[in-house]
């Protein structure tokens, strides 16, 4: 009995234990257990946003929508409340951008929060990010439905043009050759003229005349000179240099005219309130496409493989960087094994300051990394990268957020210059410090390394 009573308790104790287990899991996977802190935002159109949605920071999950506001008039705008993990705090800043994404082309719509400049305050906490509102794709569809109509009408225009034109050229063409035929038969009166010798004979004593005709222009050279001198004497050069100025000052006024013209072009496709060009928000909403179509094709494979996704991620060997945090990050063995490839480049050699203040590399750092690539071997074209980030800053918030922007330097360069998907190129943010035993206690700069699978 009393074996009977030992095995009863063992099985309520193990059982307890799993359920523990599994709460805590649970907990982990939801970020029930870490810190948060409240921000909001307004959008005058949600376009698919509701209560749960994600919420990104820099391409990384940070949190969700907790709540929304209806407007009580049309006029108004919903009002967005978001939850978002405290280890985030120092990537938002007072002039952060708050807009609304699509994870591929029909994907879940989340929200990003775009990191700020580095010299500005960071956002405290329960305050109101700027927003840009949506762009739809139905809006997108009929802009490019009336460009198409424009170039047809257009092309039909040149089309009947150029029909009537080449009309046109062939009767030209038919009158050329009907009358190259009659010159040859004699008709008409040129026909007659090259084909009579008469005509001929008159005109050799036309030649003569000719002749005798050059002498008395001589003799009226000089009668065109004294007209010359009256003409000097009236002040007809004068008259003719005002002109001349007058040409010039209309000139001139054209050339301002298209310096204000190249100006407004230059503010059009300048930067934006937060310094940012219109090439760059392509290329950062271009960006944001691909990394967001990675991340759905990766969570729709992760579903096909074990439970909770273990199995997935330690198949492919390396870590999705999209869902896990700098303080998770350290803990797996990509981090901490001495076994990892790695290039360390520093950041004085790395970079140069750009016109805006912020680090840009130069083009000793873009050959460090050429060298840093072919050092790896054909390992680096088949196995994911992920690029660490370091700086020593005095404050947290601020190593933080330029490690980022080192790391994400370093990533669009790669992406640049070699044939690798955006989905196996990762960055993360890591302050100072690098893993214990690799002769590098503290770093500033970036640090390649290749996920090889086991």
């Amino acid at each position: 009995m009393s074996r009977r009573y030992f095995a009863v308790g063992i099985f309520i104790i193990a059982g307890a234990t799993l359920f523990a287990l599994g709460i805590f899991l649970v907990g982990s996977r939801h970020e029930a257990f870490a810190r948060h802190m409240l921000l909001y935002t307004e959008f005058a159109n949600l376009d698919g946003v509701t209560k749960g949605s994600k919420v990104q920071v820099a391409g990384m999950d940070a949190g969700q929508v907790t709540r929304i506001v209806v407007p009580r008039s049309p006029d108004g705008q919903f009002r967005v409340q978001m939850k978002v993990d405290e280890q985030f705090h120092g990537l938002i800043r007072s002039d952060s951008v708050v807009t609304v994404d699509t994870e591929g082309v029909v994907g879940n719509t989340f929200l990003t929060i775009h990191t700020g400049s580095p010299n500005s305050p960071i956002a405290p906490a329960d305050s109101l990010l700027q927003s840009k509102p949506p762009i739809s794709m139905s809006d997108l569809l009929t802009h490019g439905l009336g460009i198409m109509n424009d170039a047809d009408a257009t092309l039909k225009q040149v089309g009947g043009k150029l029909n009537t034109a080449l009309d046109g050229v062939n009767g030209a063409v038919g009158n050329a050759n009907d009358l190259l035929i009659g010159l040859k038969e004699g008709r008409g009166p040129a026909g007659m003229l090259l084909r009579d010798e008469k005509v001929a004979d008159q005109i050799r004593e036309t030649m003569s005349n000719v002749q005798s005709t050059t002498t008395n222009l001589k003799q009226a050279s000089a009668g065109v000179s004294s007209i010359v001198a009256d003409v000097q004497q009236r002040q007809l050069p004068q008259k003719l240099d005002d002109t001349m100025v007058q040409i010039h000052s209309a000139t001139t006024q054209a050339t301002a005219t298209i310096e204000q013209v190249h100006q407004s072009l230059t503010q059009a496709l300048g930067p934006d309130i937060n310094g940012v060009t219109a090439g760059q928000n392509i290329s950062q909403a271009l960006t944001n496409v691909n990394v967001a179509t990675g991340n759905m094709a990766e969570d729709t494979e992760a579903l096909k493989h074990n439970f909770f996704f273990k199995g997935f991620f330690r198949q492919r060997g390396y870590y999705n960087l999209s869902s896990i945090s700098p303080r998770d990050y350290r803990r797996g063995r990509l981090f901490t094994s001495p076994n990892t490839p790695r290039v360390w480049l520093q950041a004085d050699s790395l970079f140069q300051q750009g016109t805006d203040g912020s680090e840009e590399l130069s083009k000793d750092g873009k050959r460090a990394i050429d060298s840093a690539v072919q050092s790896f071997g054909d390992s680096i074209f088949t196995h994911p990268i992920v690029v660490e980030g370091y700086s020593d800053a005095a404050a947290p918030a601020d190593a933080l957020s330029r490690s980022y922007a080192r790391a994400q330097v370093v990533r669009n360069y790669l992406e640049a210059r070699y044939p690798f998907e955006a989905r196996n190129v990762g960055v993360m943010p890591l302050n100072a410090t690098p893993p214990t035993g690799l002769e590098h206690g503290k770093w500033s700069g970036v640090c390649i390394l290749v996920a090889e699978k086991e």
